[in-house]
């Protein structure tokens, strides 16, 4: 049993890895398509929106998005540009910046927002067969079950599907 499971490993991360990029692309298209912003800029917007004020620090921001920080600084100065998102100095650390959400960013999400979660619903209907949902789902499964156990000891991520 255990050497049938080392097997379907790779062809279950294949499997996973294709569906994702295929699913991503897909979004990211229709998202940009119904509104002008990316993933990236959906994301920024989504986290301003839901912390008091619309503000964050630059610092729990990147954090929060797994951005470095060169990489947040670029994503926030194209929305800037945009008149998505400000940049203001940051009244708790005088060295520090953060980014806050604008009217329009507001409102570029709200109008957004519906499109996304269209999207969301349609790609995950229509363009994953059984075999691609299955297989994600039990990865997700298996993920949630990990990220439970990490908060009362040391679950690994790192391990492939078909653990059990």
């Amino acid at each position: 049993m255990t050497e049938s499971m080392d097997r379907d490993r790779p062809a279950a991360w294949r499997t996973y890895i294709e569906a994702s990029q295929r699913l991503f692309t897909r979004l990211e298209d229709d998202l940009r398509a119904a509104s002008g912003l990316s993933f990236a800029d959906y994301h920024v917007l989504v986290l301003l929106s839901e912390v008091p004020g619309h503000r964050l620090r630059m610092g729990e921001l990147a954090d929060r998005l797994v951005f470095s920080p060169s990489r947040l600084t670029y994503q926030i100065s194209t929305m800037q540009r945009r008149g998505l998102v400000a940049r203001q100095p940051c009244p708790q650390d005088r060295r520090g910046s953060e980014a806050v959400l604008t009217a329009a960013g507001l409102l570029a999400l709200r109008e957004a927002a519906p499109h996304h979660l269209h999207s969301v619903r349609t790609h995950l209907m229509d363009d994953l067969d059984d075999a691609e949902v299955a297989c994600l789902t039990r990865i997700f499964t298996r993920l949630g079950r990990r990220l439970r156990e990490a908060d009362g000891g040391d679950a690994t991520l790192a391990t492939m599907p078909g653990d059990d």
